[in-house]
């Protein structure tokens, strides 16, 4: 038997590895814009939750406390403008991307069944695919869709463009899956980061009719409240479909630890430290995106979400070992896809103090 790994491309992350030691040794250290991993401090009613909780030594439940389903309800319907929603409607997982990785096995997808993702997208939608023996197919329009699919994934915003699909295609791209009995999860992680434009989730009304039939919304907080250390995230939508994952998972044991059910839903039962946050990202984005483009980057999309997906025309390596020289190191496009093969995605999740030698270095 072949090892389960030989389905899988090499992680990528594992290729930017020479060109890191290359911006470390720039006398004023590395600044690493490329992972795009929160480096603000976690909220601290966020951690007095945690503490208060720390005292847990019984197992958590898969599907979570009713105090952290309340908080996701309320969250969703404030935010998202989800209406009748019900604990029935919610599930907390482990993280989102251990959601993306395992969906299509946990929903017993396999040989013969594929799996839609967007031509450029976070590389684990079709790692998932290949970990369940279904075949990833990429899309980059609705016109694009194969008729023959079994699980269609949306991302919006989008990583790593920061591309935001407005209400008319969601509503469009809901409608032509409901027809012919496609599931749809959208990736909404990055919904509470829009800059230049507001994100619309496909549970609003005005996209699914006030219906989750057939649709699942997933969302994190380890961007919009430091929680990536806290692997803390949930799924939002159709009951049938969330109840099937409840039994499944149950089995896996796959368990939000409890002091981390605490924490997320004091997180999400607050709105101020969202803000304050959302300052932050600001600020450094409005820095970054003027030294990008002074030295000679053009910025597509990045409309939302934590990055800027910049080109200067040339082979994506070639303009990451260019800033790695300068002791910047930014993520190459095609870690997301051929088509994104002359653009570099920048975090703006570095410390101001390292922006600013980020923006000092590329003027």
């Amino acid at each position: 038997m072949s090892p389960v790994s030989d389905r899988l491309p090499v992680f990528p992350w594992d290729r930017l590895e020479p060109l890191k030691k290359t911006a470390a040794a720039h006398p004023g250290g590395a600044v690493d814009l490329s992972v795009g991993t929160p480096v603000d401090p976690v909220p601290e009613l966020v951690r007095a939750a945690l503490t208060g909780a720390s005292d847990s030594p019984g197992y958590p439940t898969v599907w979570g406390t009713e105090a952290f389903r309340d908080a996701i309800v309320g969250w969703s319907t404030r935010r998202l403008g989800a209406e009748r929603l019900s604990h029935a409607n919610v599930l907390p997982v482990v993280g989102s991307k251990e959601l993306v990785a395992w969906l299509p096995t946990q929903l017993g997808l396999g040989p013969g069944d594929r799996v839609a993702l967007p031509r450029l997208a976070y590389p684990t939608y079709a790692v998932g695919a290949r970990l369940a023996g279904a075949e990833p197919v990429e899309y980059g329009s609705l016109a694009e869709l194969p008729e023959d699919i079994s699980l269609l994934w949306l991302n919006s915003p989008s990583n790593p463009t920061g591309r935001v699909l407005d209400a008319e295609t969601l509503r469009a791209t809901v409608a032509w899956a409901r027809e012919r009995g496609v599931l749809v999860f959208s990736d909404e992680c990055y919904l509470e980061l829009g800059w230049e434009a507001e994100p619309v989730s496909v549970l609003d009304p005005a996209v699914c009719g006030g219906s989750y039939e057939g649709i699942v919304a997933v969302h994190s907080l380890s961007k919009r409240s430091n929680l990536a250390g806290y692997r803390a995230a949930f799924c939002v939508g159709d009951s049938a479909v969330l109840g099937e994952l409840l039994q499944i998972r149950k089995h896996g044991g796959m368990m939000v630890p409890a002091p981390v059910q605490a924490a997320a839903a004091a997180a999400l039962d607050d709105d101020v430290h969202v803000a304050e946050q959302r300052a932050r990202y600001a600020a450094r984005r409005e820095a970054l995106r003027g030294a990008l483009e002074g030295r000679g980057f053009r910025i597509e999309h990045s409309e939302a979400s934590l990055y800027l997906w910049a080109t200067l025309d040339e082979p994506c390596w070639e303009t990451v070992a260019r800033l790695a020289e300068d002791g910047v190191l930014v993520a190459p496009g095609d870690f997301y896809g051929p088509a994104g093969e002359r653009f570099v995605r920048v975090a703006f999740t570095a410390t101001d103090e390292r922006v600013r030698a980020a923006v000092e270095r590329l003027s």
